[in-house]
């Protein structure tokens, strides 16, 4: 009987291809890389200044396009978000194959509430510039 099989984990592909190859160019990650990277972080509130010795940070972008991406995919557990990092290719694609633990990721939520809320705010009204959403009520309780 034969079957449909899989190629070989041990060989290399003729014809290498990139992670960027294997995202769309329209997949929703590209626009939250766009929209973070044009950000100014300091004007919403995110701190840079850490101590020089031990291991560095993470930078705050990358760590919110990670809180961005899982605010849209309804990941919002730390341990999720790290787990997803090292199995998800469009996470891998967006934050260049980091992948910050669990502690690191509830520590920036934890850290920077007031920021993130100002980010958010920030993104409805650029849905709101681009009328992508309305802001006309239509039924009130």
């Amino acid at each position: 009987m034969k079957f449909i099989n899989g190629t070989n984990r041990n060989q290399l592909p003729l014809f290498a291809s990139s992670i960027d190859d294997a995202i769309g160019k329209d997949n929703e990650i590209r626009l939250i890389d766009l929209f973070v990277e044009s950000l100014k972080l300091t004007d919403f509130g995110f701190t840079f200044d850490f101590v020089e010795n031990g291991r560095p940070a993470y930078h705050p972008s990358d760590l919110l396009k990670l809180f961005i991406y899982g605010y849209l995919n309804r990941m919002r557990s730390s341990r999720t978000l790290e787990k997803e990092c090292s199995r998800n290719i469009e996470l891998m694609w967006l934050l260049k194959g980091l992948v910050p633990d669990h502690n690191t990721i509830a520590n920036f939520r934890k850290n920077n509430p007031k920021a993130i809320a100002r980010v958010f705010r920030a993104t409805v009204k650029l849905a709101a510039h681009f009328e992508l959403i309305g802001g006309s009520l239509v039924a009130g309780d």
